[in-house]
């Protein structure tokens, strides 16, 4: 069932909170301050409560809020930190500075690791990786056929699982990921340099026109 959100979230955080905020990420305080503007936009383009729910992040991602869609239940889940059904500030902020560019690309690959790992086994398994690289090319619009998708998740899996048990640790794939980094390519948002000029690319929700996705809707999604 999870908890319930901490605060009310019509209370904007004061200037203290976004220096505490600024001080835990790779954001400065006003990049702090300019995403709690996108977070209001977010939050309240479907359901008015303030907090960001699945489908308005399912929006923001693909303007679509009745696609099922495999990588928004994944990237839902790591913005939910405190798995209440709702995305908080604070967790948007945290989760949103692993995509910075300046984030070690050790924070990165751990949660590449956890987006791989449907189902929480602290391992991805065979299946596992297969159903995300299914997911990421149909998000991508990428046609394959079965015979090509099985050739290239089995050709991964097995060069990632050195041990050979049939299961990829986090130990294997932090030494996979270091062979082949342009695997966390999709974890690292550009426009998270320029906050204050730009928002991030995978949403912009305004008043008068139907909600849109801008300059490269790609960005947190696989190739």
């Amino acid at each position: 069932m999870g908890c319930k959100p901490s605060k009310d979230a019509t209370e904007s955080p004061d200037l203290e909170q976004f220096a505490a905020l600024a001080a835990k990420t790779p954001f400065t305080v006003d990049e702090v301050e300019s995403l709690f503007e996108l977070y209001k936009k977010l939050s309240n383009s479907v359901v008015k409560d303030g907090f960001i729910r699945k489908e308005e992040l399912q929006l923001a991602l693909f303007r679509n809020i009745h696609k099922q869609s495999l990588f928004v239940d994944r990237m839902f889940d790591l913005f939910d930190v405190k798995k209440n059904g709702v995305i908080e500030f604070e967790e948007f902020i945290r989760t949103l500075s692993i995509f910075h560019p300046k984030t070690p690309n050790t924070e990165k690959t751990t949660y590449a690791f956890r987006l791989y790992d449907l189902r929480g086994t602290g391992y991805i398994e065979l299946e596992e990786l297969k159903e995300m690289v299914l997911a990421l090319l149909h998000e991508s619009d990428l046609h394959l056929s079965n015979d090509i998708v099985d050739a290239i998740v089995n050709k991964t899996f097995k060069e990632a699982d050195l041990k050979g048990d049939g299961k990829i640790d986090l130990e294997e794939w932090e030494e996979y990921v270091a062979k082949n980094p342009s695997l966390l390519k999709n974890m690292t948002l550009p426009y998270l340099m320029d906050i204050t000029l730009a928002f991030p690319s995978f949403v912009l929700i305004t008043e008068g026109r139907s909600s849109q996705s801008v300059a490269g809707e790609g960005s947190m999604k696989g190739s």
